[in-house]
């Protein structure tokens, strides 16, 4: 079982706003799951349903616009929404990679394919630099977070004092005594925010300051530590070299060559020791160009993106993302903009490198038929929340959520004799958020109380809930549409025949 693995990542009560010109944007609404290692979680939903916006607050890499209300996201013991952009540089992309939906939006049409999957390498590539971020790295890291999270905890509060002055604002109807109160409040809430801004700067700063001194110290102890260890190889280096060329100097013509080929590589090892070269980043990258299954990387590493197919393309996409070798690798959508066959191969090549890596690995997807052959559990979204959470068999073989269903209904099957089905309506605005159930408006079995209350999550089993009405012990006896169970009485049968 995924829970016996050990967790890699946790995500709770997760709340993301947007501020926009027509009002605040409720794009995420209170999600958590968890990731544990070596599995694949597939978060599915249409679009527009807070599946992206929640990977990019994974990644750090969130709009400026937006608003974190609420909740944790959990890494290695620390909140990823409170750490420092220093911090986040050393996790984003080297412990928690991403590949995007468009790989020529995510390429540098005018810059050679080798260049491209060297270039992190070769940014990063003093190796003393490397070694002293290292040794300060966990005094420099606490900090930065603790400044950090003296900035956050500031911004958000003001960002909610903004988000309640735009809600103000946008209340039509208001008399004039409505908005005699509503200017009072606001400013109370200002006043207040005053005062949080002074005190949460007065204790952080206070903290930050015992923090610096340590990292001074640490500082002076790091530097000292890589000067010695230049010092030590290049003696060793300088050594072996002066052994060599005293050995030249007496050796015959038969042993030159093999004496100039030791000179060589001592050379190398020097530099490779102190650096990664362009030879090295090179090496690496056309090995990792082969593990990603394109053919002839020696010739294709001088190629640009435009001379590569979609897939190809999509490939290189992954080679870039695996350079740093990161332990988690979020996938949004990567196959979308590939057609049927190519989709299949980009999706076994994840499961295959995922398979070797061992990754723990985020897929998010509006194709359930991608969610078949990826997921070990599966995240249904709807609205910027969760509504159903299981292993992909209980998802795709007991689903008790209406949209689930309506999901399973709509996607096209040679087996079913019944009708294809479409999802009537359009999702709500989430600037104006239904009170009830967001589904309630679109789904034919909906209750009166779905329109007036959110559902909780209902247990179904150890690892299936679901956040729907229809599983309260009080609701009436809903069967799933008949093409739902014909489609699993289907699969199963097909299953047993194999």
């Amino acid at each position: 079982m995924a829970e016996n693995r050990g967790k890699v990542l946790s995500v709770q009560d997760l709340v993301i706003n947007f501020k926009t010109d027509n009002g605040i944007l409720k794009a995420v609404r209170n999600v958590s799951f968890d990731l544990y290692q070596g599995e694949t979680l597939c978060i599915v939903g249409e679009s527009g349903s807070g599946k992206s916006v929640t990977s990019k607050a994974i990644m750090g890499i969130l709009a400026n616009n937006a608003i974190i209300e609420n909740g944790s996201i959990l890494y290695r013991g620390e909140n990823l929404l409170e750490v420092s952009e220093d911090e986040f540089y050393k996790i984003r992309g080297h412990r928690i990679g991403m590949i995007f939906q468009d790989p020529l939006s995510s390429l540098n049409p005018i810059v050679k394919i080798g260049k491209q999957i060297t270039e992190a390498m070769l940014i990063n590539s003093d190796k003393l630099k490397t070694m002293y971020n290292d040794l300060i790295s966990d005094d420099l890291i606490r900090y930065k977070n603790t400044l950090a999270k003296m900035n956050i905890a500031i911004t958000n509060e003001r960002k909610k004092l903004e988000q309640l002055e735009a809600e103000m604002e946008a209340r039509e109807g208001r008399t004039a005594g409505q908005k005699a109160a509503d200017r009072a409040l606001l400013k109370e809430k200002k006043a207040a925010f005053k005062t949080f801004e002074q005190e949460t700067r007065a204790k952080y700063q206070e903290e930050a300051k015992r923090y610096k001194a340590v990292l001074t110290e640490t500082e002076k102890k790091a530097k000292k530590q890589v000067a010695e260890y230049k010092q030590q190889v290049t003696e060793a280096y300088r050594a072996k070299e002066k052994e060599l060329k005293a050995k030249l100097a007496s050796a015959g013509e038969a042993e030159k060559k093999q004496i100039q080929a030791e000179l060589t590589a001592a050379k190398d090892d020097f530099d490779n020791k102190l650096r990664i070269t362009k030879a090295e980043a090179k090496r690496r990258a056309l090995k990792i160009m082969e593990e990603v299954g394109i053919p002839d990387p020696e010739r294709r590493y001088n190629q640009y993106p435009f001379e590569f197919s979609g897939g190809m393309r999509q490939r290189i996409v992954i080679a870039i993302a695996l350079t740093a070798s990161p332990e988690i690798l979020i996938c949004d959508e990567p196959t979308t903009a590939l057609d049927v066959t190519i989709q299949a191969q980009i999706l076994e090549l994840i499961n295959r490198i995922k398979q070797e890596r061992k990754l723990s690995c985020i897929f998010i997807t509006h194709d359930l038929g991608v969610v078949a052959n990826m997921a070990d559990r599966v995240a249904v979204m709807y609205a910027g929340k969760i509504v159903e959470y299981g292993k992909t068999d209980e998802i795709f073989y007991d689903p008790r959520h209406p949209y689930t269903w309506a999901l399973l209904a709509s996607i096209p099957d040679v087996d079913s004799k019944e009708k294809l089905e479409s999802i009537p309506g359009t999702p709500p605005d989430m600037i104006y958020p239904p009170e009830g159930d967001a589904f309630a408006a679109r789904n034919r079995y909906a209750m009166n109380i779905d329109f007036r209350e959110q559902p909780p999550f209902f247990k179904i089993s150890e690892t299936h809930s679901a956040a729907t009405w229809l599983e309260d012990p009080h609701a009436p006896k809903v069967e799933m549409p008949r093409i739902v169970s014909e489609r699993i009485k289907n699969s199963l049968e097909g299953s047993a025949n194999e």
